[in-house]
């Protein structure tokens, strides 16, 4: 079984059995897979209450019976997850954060419950219109901004980080392993919608950008059953094959 969910930000409740009760069904080889914007990689490690708690969900999260795979967002602690080990599952690479938490990294191609999945994570951030605050000055730039009632702001390294979009050798990367497949997947899992999908949406504060653009190009040229895409908090189908999920958790196979 593969269940397909959006953006969670660190809150696993909707895993609980009360509202996924699907999981009594489910063992280690079925999975749940998140659209980006996991969160559980977030908090700065000398704040050890908040690491405490963070451990704990991902302790929870990873006790179930299902096994957990996620693309990145843009709202991960990139330096963090970076850290964790990195082993080939699947047919493709991940970052291991717990034994049953796996990252997809980006523009890897995956054998999943027989199925191809391609997997590429990452997303401009749009609630940073006030600026990028550097980490070594952030709280009195901060309280300046605040008093302007500038509140869309974010602190590099602490809240944001440049790694919400991808390298070269990411997009590269991603090109050659479609290559190897063919120009066919079963799914494709991304964090950003492609600029069509944007386009229609119409949001102002969501623009283009080397990613979505990106996305676009394989839209257009990739065979796939069906893509999956979280950010923009909905939930939403915008073709028999394109949908953006946000809390829903929806069963593929």
């Amino acid at each position: 079984m593969i269940y397909i969910t959006g953006d969670t930000h660190g809150d696993f409740r909707r895993f609980s059995t009360d509202i996924f009760p699907e999981q009594k069904e489910m063992t280690k080889d079925d999975f749940v897979i998140i659209c980006g914007d996991f969160g559980g990689i977030w908090c700065q490690e000398d704040n050890k209450k908040a690491m405490k708690n963070e451990n704990y969900w991902l302790d929870w999260l990873d006790e179930k019976p299902f096994t957990t795979l996620f693309v990145c967002g843009n709202h991960e602690n990139f330096d963090r997850l970076s850290a964790f080990l990195i082993e080939n599952r699947y047919g493709g690479n991940v970052h291991v954060i717990r034994p049953s938490i796996l990252h997809l990294m980006r523009g890897e191609t995956f054998c999943i419950d027989g199925n191809t999945v391609f997997a590429f994570g990452g997303a401009s951030s749009h609630d940073i219109s006030d600026g990028i605050l550097q980490k070594e000055n952030w709280k009195e730039e901060a309280k300046k901004l605040d008093r302007r009632g500038k509140y869309m702001y974010r602190i590099d390294g602490l809240s944001w980080w440049k790694e919400e979009l991808p390298s070269d050798k990411e997009l590269q990367n991603g090109l050659a392993n479609l290559d190897k497949t063919g120009n066919h997947v079963d799914y494709i899992i991304t964090h950003s919608p492609p600029a069509s999908i944007i386009s229609l949406l119409g949001f102002g504060s969501y623009k283009q950008d080397i990613l979505t653009k990106y996305l676009e190009d394989i839209r257009c040229t990739i065979d796939y059953q069906y893509w999956f895409m979280g950010h923009m908090h909905m939930n939403k189908r915008f073709t028999k094959q394109d949908f953006l999920l946000y809390e829903q958790i929806v069963r593929v196979v």
